[in-house]
């Protein structure tokens, strides 16, 4: 039997659409925090629980066709184990001089990969 050629997933680009927009509130909101003077683990939390509400929406109903607000719980569970690894990178960036603005700047793009594949796999599965 031939092996099934490659088939382009849509929604890789939609994510990357939703996900820029998503990005520069989320880091506006992380920037934001610690300039008013947030240590970067507030600027972090303030940063993750205004962007998983604002992310949910955009995401789901853009990226995955979904409104079904019953995956919310889901979707937090992703985004606490992201901040989780956010402010660990963070952290031991930080322990080695990366300023704590650069480094939120640099965890972004893997992040943001794994965002996509946690998302895919265990929200909004089919």
């Amino acid at each position: 039997m031939p092996a099934k050629p490659y088939q382009f997933d849509i929604r890789i680009v939609k994510f990357l659409i939703v996900g820029v927009i998503n990005t520069i509130f989320g880091y506006t909101i992380y920037v934001a925090s610690l300039w008013i003077g947030l240590h970067y683990t507030a600027a972090v939390a303030a940063s993750t629980i205004l962007g998983t509400l604002f992310n949910f929406k955009s995401i789901g109903a853009f990226v995955f066709e979904s409104r079904n607000n019953a995956l919310l719980l889901r979707f937090i569970g992703v985004y606490f184990f992201l901040y989780l690894l956010n402010i660990s990178g963070v952290s031991l960036l930080v322990h080695f001089d990366v300023p704590a603005w650069f480094a939120g700047l640099l965890l972004l793009l893997p992040l943001a990969i794994l965002s996509f594949l946690l998302n895919r796999r265990y929200v909004f599965s089919p």
